[in-house]
């Protein structure tokens, strides 16, 4: 996404400003190393850009930017829980507005951290105690962390994700390695399969990666270049592409799927109640490292 040219709200340092897209304010970063951008609706990143590289994050051309609707493409948080094993699906931290905690930079690079605390809409949809903190961290890789406390008096469990979309040439073209070979497919009712450690693209794929390995690559060959992805307190990877479905959703471009691939640091349950448990004073961090590769 192309942040450049969106009106500026404010200048917080020489490398953060905020800019403003229709009703959402994003924290956009320009560092020596990259560039990107994290909206505070949501809490999710829209862009990371390494120097002489195209975007890494893809978005759709549709998205809705109206700080209501969750955003289609980035990086959405999928909090607390992941999927639809509770209303609203993916959980209320992808439609929230967060708040801009710091941002720290050198010569390295940038860290902007935004944080979610309870509020009356979200106990209605979850009446729990928490404390969110979500660290985007820019520099040749970009690393995003969510890190969640129990600040309640009561245990609660949970699941999520950081459903990451990626920018590729041609999804007839990707290839994916490094996700494992035991996986369940959503499309066959989660129903448990055996695959080879490669994933090539010829119709639509929502799998949940059981036994992900450290590291997860995406070649790109039209793009040149293979996008590592190495995911932490996680407990599954998930890769999906719509295809043809995506003639159903409003905010994508009908071959919008042509263009992008997710691979997701999740926390998976297949219902709420199996998810992970935090005993009050608890936390737990589930993170993504993004990186390029020629």
């Amino acid at each position: 996404m192309n942040l450049n040219g969106l009106p500026i709200i404010s200048v917080l340092s020489d490398c953060v400003t905020i800019v403003q897209k229709d009703g959402i304010k994003i924290v956009r970063v320009k560092h020596d190393k990259a560039e990107a951008g994290i909206s505070l609706f949501g809490g999710h990143v829209v862009s990371f850009k390494p120097i002489d590289q195209q975007d890494v994050i893809w978005m759709s051309e549709r998205a809705i930017f109206d700080g209501n609707t969750a955003l289609r493409g980035g990086i959405p948080v999928c909090w607390p829980w992941f999927g639809r094993i509770a209303a609203p699906a993916h959980g209320f931290a992808r439609s929230s507005e967060w708040q801009l905690i710091e941002h720290r930079e050198n010569e390295q690079g940038v860290i902007v951290s935004l944080g979610l605390r309870p509020n009356d809409t979200t106990l209605d949809i979850w009446p729990h105690q928490f404390d969110a903190v979500l660290n985007m961290e820019v520099s040749e890789c970009l690393k995003v962390s969510l890190t969640v406390t129990n600040t309640d008096s009561n245990a609660w469990t949970f699941s999520g994700a950081l459903h990451s979309y990626f920018n590729i040439a041609d999804i007839n073209d990707t290839a994916i390695t490094g996700m494992g070979d035991n996986y369940l497919d959503n499309l066959q009712s989660g129903k448990a399969c055996l695959g080879g450690n490669a994933l090539n693209f010829k119709a639509g794929v929502d799998r949940v990666y059981t036994q992900p390995q450290e590291c997860i690559d995406i070649t790109d060959p039209k793009h040149q270049r293979t996008i590592t992805v190495k995911n932490q307190g996680d407990n599954a990877a998930v890769i999906w592409n719509p295809w043809e479905l995506a003639i159903n959703m409003g905010d994508m471009d009908d071959d919008g799927y042509q263009t992008m691939v997710c691979v997701e640091s999740t926390l998976h349950a297949p219902s709420l109640e199996q998810g992970k448990t935090l005993q009050p004073g608890e936390s737990h961090t589930l993170s993504t490292e993004i990186g390029i590769k020629a």
